[in-house]
């Protein structure tokens, strides 16, 4: 059939004809509008929460990135209005978790971190104004006065004085006696030892004896007024895991109900070891990761993360066994 028309033919043929007849019968499907807004959300979720996985801080790879990281986190807490901040993680690589190595060589390490993370103080002037606690008296001469001796499995040891010539306000939360042994503590308190003009206060590595965190819950409850009190490498979890029982340590089943809760984890470390091990992290005002390491370089990747902490048994028996 021959399909051709003129300009001057005046009418349509019978092939076109046809085609335009039937034009008035035709109907385009029309897209489900639910199904396509299903899709948009999705896709909307989808990037929100690609966008939010790419701005999670990534977890350190040495402690000069724990440093500026845990300075940062600590730096913006303190501008929401914080009052009660813990920094906590492994000072005996990133990888290892309390009781690893001997209790001093993890206090010594966490000297000499917790005086680089100080500098975030003198770079802002205020040094003078911030009273750092360490947990007793002879820690105190530690961090300030140079001590050798010998360690009988490794030789001859020599410890640095982290903080000597500092300008901080360098001062100690016991002084261990056999009285304090049985509770009774005859020195001279903490609220009697501070200044007007102190800032803020942080508690050096507080975990050796339950007295040491019993004694910041003092320091906050009668004299800190609202002063920010920051704990460093404190093993809070142990308090809050239930570790002391509340029948030998009743002052200390108290603080797990009444205090630890109170506190902002602005930075956060914890490994798990094992067949499924991997990592409880945290860095202000971010939400928690749970992350497992995908090779010995350090590499890290998340699987979970949530806006609230997750307890340690959580993390162990639930979230990583479904990685």
């Amino acid at each position: 059939m021959n399909c051709s028309i003129t300009a001057s033919s005046g009418h349509i043929p019978r092939v076109e004809r046809m085609f335009s007849s039937r034009s008035s019968c035709i109907r385009l499907k029309q897209p489900n509008t639910k199904v396509l807004g299903v899709a948009r959300r999705q896709m909307r979720v989808a990037a929100m929460a690609q966008e939010s996985k790419d701005s999670l801080v990534k977890f350190p790879y040495n402690y000069y990135q724990v440093t500026s990281q845990s300075q940062d986190a600590v730096r913006k807490a303190l501008a929401d209005g914080h009052k009660l901040i813990e920094v906590e993680f492994p000072s005996l690589g990133l990888d290892s978790v309390p009781g690893d190595s001997e209790g001093c060589n993890e206090m010594n390490e966490s000297a000499a971190l917790l005086r680089q993370f100080c500098k975030m103080f003198e770079n802002a002037g205020n040094a003078d104004k911030v009273r750092v606690y360490f947990p007793d008296a002879k820690e105190l001469q530690v961090a300030t006065t140079p001590a050798s001796g010998i360690n009988m499995s490794g030789g001859k040891w020599e410890t640095s004085p982290t903080f000597v010539d500092s300008a901080f306000q360098l001062d100690f939360l016991t002084k261990p006696t056999a009285l304090l042994e049985l509770g009774i503590d005859l020195s001279a308190k903490v609220q009697d030892r501070i200044r007007p003009e102190d800032e803020i206060f942080i508690a050096a590595y507080p975990s050796f004896n339950v007295n040491e965190m019993i004694t910041v819950e003092e320091l906050h409850r009668t004299a800190a007024n609202g002063r920010p009190i920051i704990t460093y490498n404190g093993e809070l979890d142990r308090i809050r895991s239930g570790y002391y029982p509340k029948f030998f340590y009743p002052k200390i089943g108290k603080l797990a109900e009444t205090f630890i809760p109170k506190f902002e984890q602005a930075y956060y470390i914890h490994n798990f070891k094992g067949s499924r091990g991997g990592i409880l992290f945290r860095a202000y005002p971010g939400p928690w990761q749970v992350l497992k390491r995908t090779n010995e370089d350090g590499d890290t990747v998340c699987i979970h993360t949530q806006d609230t902490m997750p307890t340690l048994k959580e993390v162990a028996l639930e979230i990583l066994p479904r990685a």
